[in-house]
């Protein structure tokens, strides 16, 4: 009979149910720096794409671009080409070093205040907050009945997150197009058929992350909190509880009872209301703690109801708590960010960021491929000279039309000329009109002494006709037949 009932019974599930986080609202200096970084990191998102910047008549004029038609890329004064990936290589490394740099000084920052997911969440919950009402209010209502009320509610507060969700969308494809030029084109219907379906899966992603996942993405879906994990040290600025402080806890009623009984926590359970991912941080460090430091601010805030001092939850190292705890005294805040690990990385940023400034300021405008054309390998002339074809690709990577000289070193008495010119104009350089920022293919014929090794090494130069820049192909072949020597 204890078998059947056994076999009866359920299996345990592996996953646990989500729990409705509802944050409760909270003034401090945390909160207040929250409000700042959401307020620049979305305007800088929503805003930039319509900045104007002028590159002259023959670029665009918009200040941050992704030109995947032209393979561009803008960035104010910068323009990348296909063949300078190596830019946008450098510019992903620093910003992985520069989260290397802030978890290892400052713990999970990054996560609490400039992540999207954790900006756009924030957004969300101040439209809970703004249709619903605070956290006591939102909890009714959720676990209340389907009634007038709450579906009015639910119908306006869907429809801001969803107001939201396509204008993030929506300025994403800003950036891979002008503007102005696009918007006009979206709402008008004649814009691509990519446009409307990458605005469309934004628009969802964004609904579905920031109004329902929130704090499940930050805990179960991304992996930088485990990397971070591994960066983080006992000399890493933290959120923590002080244990030692506020345990045992109680309230003041108790501690007024019996004097010395009692640490400084009141069990008020402020720190859970507020944390935006539900956890109780006197439960230690875990995985859910962005360190936002909301927590603190409630916790200051409840300190200084009771008249007692504040920092029970605070930013300081595991280091400095456990000297606290002994009756040390906390390092200076200066000692904690500028050591060893955090300088390395902070050098390490520098100096590729150093190193691409000044690859910037030294690469050449002007450059050039060439490619020896192998049918014919060669043709031999009248007057018994060898021809041999390229095709040489000139690169004008400014904005305005350039004329360049194309000469020969390393090939004694060769003579040039273009396809667009005969053999009676042939000279030792031609020049070559370039139009704005474009590569420009032009064949090329060279001919030389029918005397000669069968294959000979040389260089093809290029230099424009204003003096400011010059460029050089790699050693390239010129072929004779083999009975020429």
């Amino acid at each position: 009979m204890a078998s059947a009932d056994l076999l009866a019974d359920p299996p345990p599930s592996l996953y646990e149910a989500r729990k409705g986080v509802y944050p409760k609202k909270v003034d401090g200096p945390f909160r207040r720096f929250k409000w700042a970084i959401m307020g620049i990191t979305l305007a800088i998102y929503y805003g930039t794409p319509w900045i104007r910047w002028d590159r002259g008549p023959y670029a665009p004029d918009q200040a941050v671009l992704v030109d995947l038609a032209n393979r561009r890329f803008y960035m104010f004064q910068i323009e990348i080409w296909p063949h300078e990936f190596y830019y946008v290589a450098g510019l992903l490394i620093m910003a992985g070093i520069g989260l290397f740099v802030v978890t290892s000084a400052v713990g999970r920052a990054w996560c609490g205040y400039a992540c999207p997911q954790t900006v756009w969440t924030d957004l969300f919950q101040h439209v809970d907050r703004l249709v619903d009402g605070d956290r006591n209010a939102q909890i009714r209502l959720a676990n209340g009945p389907w009634t007038a009320e709450k579906i009015a509610k639910r119908t306006v507060k869907y429809a801001i997150y969803l107001t939201i969700a396509f204008w993030t969308g929506g300025a994403w494809i800003m950036y891979f197009a002008d503007a102005p030029t696009l918007t006009r084109e979206f709402w008008s219907g004649d814009a691509a058929l990519v446009a409307y379906g990458t605005v469309a899966v934004l628009t969802a992603t964004t609904f579905i992350l920031g109004g329902f996942l929130r704090e499940q993405v930050c805990i179960y879906m991304c992996p930088w909190p485990r990397i971070q994990t591994a960066m983080m040290d006992e000399k890493s600025l933290l959120v923590t509880y002080k244990d030692w402080r506020g345990e045992p806890r109680g309230s003041t009623k108790k501690a007024q009872a019996h004097p010395g009984a009692f640490g400084d926590c009141i069990d008020c359970n402020q720190c859970v209301a507020v944390c935006p991912t539900g956890i109780d941080i006197r439960e230690g460090p875990q995985i859910g703690c962005i360190t936002c430091a909301l927590c603190i601010d409630a916790c200051d805030g409840v300190m200084a109801q009771v008249g007692r001092p504040r920092g029970l939850i605070d930013y300081c190292t595991l280091d400095d708590a456990a000297a606290e705890k002994a009756g040390g005294v906390a390092q200076p805040i200066r000692k904690t960010l500028l050591r060893p690990r955090t300088l390395i990385y902070l050098g390490i940023w520098g100096a590729i960021g150093a190193a691409m400034l000044f690859s910037l300021g030294q690469r050449t405008r002007l450059d050039l491929a060439v490619q020896h054309e192998r049918s014919p390998l060669y043709v031999q002339l009248s007057d018994g000279m060898i021809r041999n074809n390229y095709t040489l690709k000139l690169r004008n990577m400014e904005t305005r039309p350039r004329r360049v000289e194309v000469s020969v070193t390393g090939l004694d008495g060769a003579q040039l000329w273009t396809e667009a010119g005969s053999r009676e104009e042939a000279a030792q350089r031609v020049e070559i009109s370039l139009p704005p920022d474009s590569v420009t293919p032009v064949k090329l014929f060279i001919a030389a002494p029918g005397k000669g090794p069968a294959r000979q090494d040389f260089t093809i130069a290029t230099r424009g006709l204003d003096g400011k820049e010059r460029g050089d192909s790699d050693t390239i072949q010129f072929d004779r037949p083999e009975t020429a020597e």
